[in-house]
Formats: structure tokens, C-alpha cells, sequence
């Protein structure tokens, strides 16, 4: 049985390559909208668009660097937070949540989409295929949504200090991490009831059609990315603007408030959110330009596509390096961690 194979991911732009005969007469009016889509089958899909050696080694280069830096540093990230007091605090369980999102990726999706480039094809069957495009698409959904409750909390730790205790009680907080991952869960689910879940050969990987409606794809990067980057962004340009006050003593008042360290640990948290909008939003609006114009789907280059989807996948191993770059209680605990793990093996 023969799946459409044309997917961009989670939130890329619709494929831009002709349809094959065989499905040419099955795909709707909407899909037809999308002119450009290229079909393939799940179990005997071979990716013709990128022959080139130096590309599929570039590829896999990419991938194995990400799950290995994403396993090590995810795994470093947990664990200093159970261990060091200093980071048990409340806005650290959005950290430790959005660890495991990335996580997710790294222990089985990750893997298959490696196995598929050296095979040049995916060989892993159509119910591995279903599994590993609903935990990226959990991953990625998971990922934003604990990156906007972490500057939710951020936003009210420094902006609304005297309710910040009450807000962010530990019943509270564990309440809203819960909160987080059934709203991702909630977000994933209709993916399975649409059958929009498909591999797509140019990226190896089973992921989000597009082609299965344009409303459908523009819903799902308005509201799963440009509606949270929205809030964020309005989190921390408050948080911005006081900082400012207060050092340009605008504010002089609540001077105090605002600590050095706490400081820090929001601008760690900014260039987290940065740094995930910035390796996400080609693919995101690559779709939704491709889901409003339809005919841009043939101007868009494959390389810039193949680029975009590798570059949100290397996002996910980025956010623990920052915590060990910008944040000191981090970096130390990271290196304890390692001087305790060669002490025990030698």
C-alpha cells in the first residue's frame, strides 16, 4: 500500500515536486492547490533529489552531531537540576521539561532518519514511520510551549515579583508543566485522524504533509509557532524595557529587583528562545508563503528547504550548551557531573 510521501515537517512549506501518475488521479482539489507535490512510497521511497555523496555526508554529519551533543548535554541539563539546590527552582522545571522534548527526537526519530539516509530510503515500515513523525512533531510543539511558559515565568518572576511566589507555588508549577504537554499532546492527535503523517524522501524523514489541506497547514504554524513567538516576544521586550528603566534609573525603585544573576539567567533563557526562532522560523514560513501562494511552492529552491528542515533539527542539542555557556550554576554543575563520572570509571 502506497502512503503520499510529501511532507515539509511539522510546520515546512508544501513540496514543490511534481506528483507522480499513479496519485496524480487520487489527491483532491486542495491538495491540487499545492501543485507541486512530490510523490513516494513509505516502504520503497528513494530519495532521487539529493545524489550528490558530499550531500548525504553532510547530512548525516549534521544528524549525528545533533543526537550525540542532544543526549549528552539533555542528560547533563536533568541531572544538574536534581542535583545542584540552586537550580532546584521553579522556573527550572520548564528547562527540565523542554530537555526531554528534545530528547524525544534524539533517542528513536532521529536514529530511523540516519538509518534512512545511509539506506537511502526508509526501511523502518509505515507504523515506525507513524511513531517517529508524532514525537517530532512532540517534540517540536513541546518545545515551544515549554519555551513560552518558561518566559511566562521569567516575565513574572521579574515584572511581578510580589505575586510570583503565588503564581509560581510548586503545586503550581508542576501543574503548569502537566498543562504544557497536554496541550502539546492535544495539539499532535488530529495528525493521526487526517493521515497527514508521511515520509518524505528529500529530508528522510516521516513527518507533517502539507499537501493535505492549505487552511490546515496555516492553522498549524499560526497557532503552534507565530502565536507563542508572539508571546514570548512580548515577555521578554517588557522584561527589556525594565531593565532598561532600571539602568538608566527611569526606575529607581525597583532597582533592587532586578539581581545580577537573575539577570543572567533571563538573558539565557532570551537567547534560548532566540536561537530556537531563529533555526525554525524558515521552515515555518516557508510553509505558510507555500499554503497562502500555492504557485511559490516551484520557486523555492530544494536546497533551501533541505537546509531549513536540518537547521530546526540541530536546534534541538543547542539549548544545553547555552545553559553551560551563559549560566554559571549550570556550568559547574556540569563539569562536577563529568569529574564524577570519570572518577567512577577509573
Amino acid at each position: 500500500m502506497h502512503a503520499r510521501l510529501t511532507s515539509c515537517r511539522w510546520h515546512a512549506g508544501p513540496c514543490h515536486f511534481p506528483l507522480s501518475h499513479g496519485a496524480e488521479d487520487a489527491v483532491s482539489m486542495v491538495e491540487a492547490t499545492d501543485g507541486a507535490l512530490r510523490n513516494a512510497s513509505v516502504g520503497e521511497g528513494r530519495s532521487k533529489s539529493l545524489p550528490f555523496p558530499w550531500v548525504v555526508t553532510l547530512l548525516s554529519s549534521v544528524l549525528i552531531t545533533t543526537i550525540v551533543v542532544d543526549v549528552l548535554g539533555n542528560l547533563l541539563v536533568i541531572v544538574s537540576v536534581f542535583r545542584n539546590r540552586k537550580l532546584r527552582k521553579a522556573g527550572n522545571a520548564f528547562v527540565v521539561s523542554l530537555a526531554v522534548a528534545d530528547l524525544v527526537v534524539a533517542i528513536y526519530p532521529y536514529p530511523l532518519v540516519l538509518t534512512a539516509i545511509f539506506n537511502d530510503g526508509w526501511i523502518a515500515g509505515n507504523i515506525h514511520c507513524q511513531i517517529s513523525g508524532f514525537l517530532m512533531g512532540l517534540s517540536v510543539i513541546g518545545s515551544i510551549f515549554n519555551i513560552t511558559g518558561i518566559a511566562i515565568n521569567r516575565y513574572c518572576y521579574i515584572c511581578h515579583s510580589l505575586k510570583y511566589d503565588k503564581l509560581f507555588s510548586s503545586k503550581n508549577t508542576v501543574c503548569y508543566v502537566i498543562l504544557v504537554w497536554s496541550l502539546t499532546i492535544l495539539a499532535i492527535v488530529p495528525n493521526w485522524f487526517v493521515e497527514s503523517l508521511q515520509y518524505d524522501p528529500r529530508v528522510y524523514s516521516c513527518t507533517f504533509a502539507q499537501s493535505v489541506s492549505s487552511l490546515y497547514t496555516i492553522t498549524v504554524v499560526v497557532v503552534h509557532f507565530i502565536l507563542p513567538i508572539s508571546i514570548v516576544t512580548y515577555c521578554y521586550l517588557r522584561i527589556w524595557i525594565l531593565v532598561i528603566q532600571v539602568r538608566k534609573r527611569v526606575k529607581p525603585d525597583i532597582r533592587p529587583k532586578i539581581k545580577p544573576h537573575d539577570f543572567r539567567n533571563f538573558l539565557t533563557m532570551f537567547v534560548v528562545f532566540v536561537l530556537f526562532a531563529v533555526c525554525w522560523a524558515p521552515l515555518n514560513f516557508i510553509g505558510l508563503a507555500v499554503a497562502i501562494y500555492p504557485r511559490l511552492g516551484q520557486a523555492i529552491p530544494e536546497w533551501l528547504f533541505t537546509a531549513s528542515y536540518f537547521m530546526a533539527y540541530f536546534n534541538s542539542c543547542l539549548n544545553a550548551v547555552i545553559y553551560g555557556v551563559l549560566n554559571h550554576n549550570f556550568r559547574k554543575e556540569y563539569k562536577r557531573i563529568v569529574l564524577a563520572v570519570f572518577k567512577f570509571h577509573c
